[in-house]
């Protein structure tokens, strides 16, 4: 990496939901930021916990047997096998760090194609 990453500005440049752009690579690991609006499916990620920061807005990590609230600057991680199902009432901006690779519904036939800006 050559220089900072701003993330608002990385954010600024996709109107896409549910769609996580990579905007650094880390260990293995893409950082990504994603907007999110309404609810995803359900889903879980068989080997790696999924981590949800959020920027701006508010999330709901729906749970099977609960809901976990998060508002801006605060994070939330799920751990692997749970099944989970983000929502947001309005548009919220989240940042992501999973192993490079990881389908975001966690099933590649259907996750979203990684896109890096």
């Amino acid at each position: 990496m050559v220089d900072a990453v701003n993330l608002e500005d990385k954010l600024g440049q996709f109107d896409e939901t549910w769609s996580p752009r990579t905007v650094a690579t880390f260990n293995g690991h893409d950082i990504m930021v994603a907007k999110f609006l309404g609810e995803f499916v359900w889903h879980s990620h068989a080997d790696t916990d999924d981590l949800f920061l959020v920027l701006k807005g508010e999330v709901d990590i729906r749970l099977r047997d609960r809901t976990v609230s998060l508002k801006a600057g605060e994070l939330f991680v799920v751990p692997k096998g749970v099944e989970h199902r983000p929502f947001a009432k309005e548009e919220a901006h989240v940042l992501l760090i999973e192993p490079s690779g990881t389908p975001n519904t966690g099933d590649p036939a259907t996750a979203a194609g990684r896109k890096l800006i």
